[in-house]
């Protein structure tokens, strides 16, 4: 568990999962979604993202983004420049986006010989 609990104004770093199902050709989706990821990088409070499509079934996807805290995520999603790249994904797919706070992270070995780092 880490002690990192929100205040009144939501400062805790929050971390958004939205996993979308694809209805048009991967290549259209990931060529979309890329222009998406170069607006939200220049957003005031984001970290970093992750999409990743699954393994075995390639029209389902998985967005991982981190964000400083919840305020500045949402000052992101609420602008006017982020409704055109809203539209554009929901045309071509659905998403279930949901919002989660760190409780426990964990840093995989950097090789045989080093332990693990906890971070709380």
């Amino acid at each position: 568990m880490t002690d990192q609990e929100p205040d009144a104004r939501g400062a805790a770093a929050v971390t958004f999962v939205n996993t979308f199902t694809v209805h048009a050709e991967p290549e259209v989706f990931e060529k979309e979604f890329a222009r998406t990821s170069e607006f939200m990088a220049r957003q005031p409070g984001f970290v970093r993202h992750t999409l990743s499509r699954h393994a075995e079934r390639p029209g389902q996807y998985v967005n991982v983004a981190e964000w400083r805290d919840l305020a500045s995520f949402r000052a992101a999603v609420s602008g006017a420049g982020f409704r055109p790249h809203a539209e554009a994904l929901r045309a071509l797919s659905e998403s279930r986006p949901e919002l989660y706070l760190a409780r426990l992270r964990r840093d995989g070995a950097l090789d045989d010989a080093a332990p693990a780092r906890e971070e709380i």
